[in-house]
Parts: C-alpha cells; structure tokens; sequence
C-alpha cells in the first residue's frame, strides 16, 4: 500500500468503513509509516473533538447544493433516494454520515461549516486558527494541495484573482530558500480566501490571505503538531500553517511580511 493509499483510507478506516481485509492492509502500513500514523491521530482527535462539541444543525440549502455539485455525475445517478443531511453521526460513530468517501471535496465543505458555525465556540481568531489548520489537514490528506501548480507567480496571481473579488500579493521568496509550487481556492468561514503554498525541502506551507479593513496583532500559534504564523500587512490577513520547524517558518513569515509591506 502507497502513502497516498493510505492517506486516501483514513477517513473510512476511522468511520469503521473498510473491509477486514483493508483494515488488516491499512494497519500494517501505520505500523511502519510514523507521518501517516501521526495524521491517523489527528484526524481522529479532530473527530473526537467535533463530535464532542458540536451541536446538531440542519444543513443549509445553499450548501447542499454546493456538496451535490462537488458529486461526480456517476454518483449523482446512483444516490438518487432522498439523503438526510445533519452535521453529526451519533455518539457511537466517529465521524458524521456527511464523510463518507461521495467526494474529498463534499467532506472538506461540511468540515469547514461545521467550525464556521463555530462549534468550539471561541475568539474570532481561535476560529480562523481551527479553520486554517483543518483545510490545512485536508489538502494533506486528500493531496490536493494546490489548484493551479506552477512556481512562477505570474501564472498562480492571475488564476487566483480571476476567481476572487480581491488580487493576492504573491512574494518570490525562491532567493531564501522558499519556493513557491502553487495556489488553491479555499473558504474561511462564508469568506472565498486565497492559498498561496510554499516548499521548503520537503515541507509544504500553506499561507492563507484575504483583505481585511481593521490591522491585527501578529502571533505565534502551536496546535496539534502544526506550527502557525499570523500577521497582517497592507490591508491584508496572512496566517501561515505548516509542519516547518518554528525557526524557519519565523523566517519565512519575516521574508513574507518585509515583501508584503514593500510598496
């Protein structure tokens, strides 16, 4: 079984889904991976704690027709019978009925609601911190870390602003260390946001931007094994998550903040 096979099965596996056989696969392969075990835990502690705090929530109209349209046709044809949408599975399953493998991007739509209906219940900033860190997550999960792939910001700013009301600055960062490998589209909140994703070695980070009017105070954040940067420069929000050591994810939102004020 590859890495991203089994990235592919955690969703079920936790859900209690796959087959004996599958099962027996998927296990053996958390024995000898320690990164694909480690994401097993998170995202069953994210679960946990979803269906530990959250409420029950009838789902919106609007979104089940955006989870619908994320359905391939093929799919669309055989689930034909009335679906009921609710937010939660009971206190037995691990996961709700809306994670089940339909489509990555249907699971990704709810998760994002469910903490935008804001299920913790904190600070407007513990919020964003949650929501940044689960698309984070996913886009690790699914491998879908960007929609449009291409080191040259001449390419990912001009896909990026055709599909968003604002035009994200994107910083060349190459001459430091940290290349620039592709942008995606992604919601914070009801809010569409631009991801722009950065590399560094072998590690992926992920720098959430959108306008914002009033400035913020930056801060430094550790939350599940992630590290997490904020800080606000020009009108805009950037939050940075990635699994970059504190040390080099500092330098980069340093690097990315001098550029981001540069006039």
């Amino acid at each position: 079984m590859t890495r991203q096979e089994a990235a592919r099965l955690l969703h079920a596996y936790i859900d209690g889904e796959l087959d004996p056989a599958k099962t027996l696969e998927l296990e053996a392969h958390l024995a000898e991976n320690p990164s694909v075990r480690a994401a097993c835990e998170r995202l069953r502690e994210m679960s946990a704690a979803i269906r530990d705090k959250a409420d029950y929530h009838a789902a919106p109209a609007w979104l089940e027709a955006r989870v619908r349209a994320a359905i391939p046709a093929e799919r669309k044809e055989a689930s034909a019978r009335p679906i009921r949408w609710r937010w939660l599975a009971p206190a037995g399953a691990m996961a709700a009925d809306w994670l089940r493998p339909a489509a990555s991007f249907a699971a990704v739509a709810v998760v994002t609601w469910v903490v935008a209906l804001g299920t913790m219940r904190p600070g407007e900033d513990e919020r964003i911190t949650q929501e940044v860190l689960a698309s984070h997550v996913r886009a690790t999960l699914t491998n879908r870390f960007y929609d449009v792939a291409s080191s040259d910001q001449h390419t990912v700013k001009p896909w990026l602003s055709a599909r968003l009301a604002f035009s994200p600055p994107i910083a060349d960062l190459s001459a430091s260390g940290f290349d620039l490998v592709g942008g995606r589209l992604d919601y914070i909140g009801a809010q569409p946001v631009a991801v722009l994703v950065y590399k560094r070695r072998a590690h992926l980070i992920d720098v959430f931007v959108w306008p914002i009017e009033a400035q913020k105070t930056g801060q430094t954040l550790v939350h599940d094994g992630f590290n997490i940067e904020h800080f606000a420069k020009n009108g805009m929000d950037y939050w940075l998550v990635s699994d970059l050591s504190r040390n080099e994810l500092d330098d980069f939102a340093r690097l990315l903040a001098e550029q981001s004020a540069a006039p």
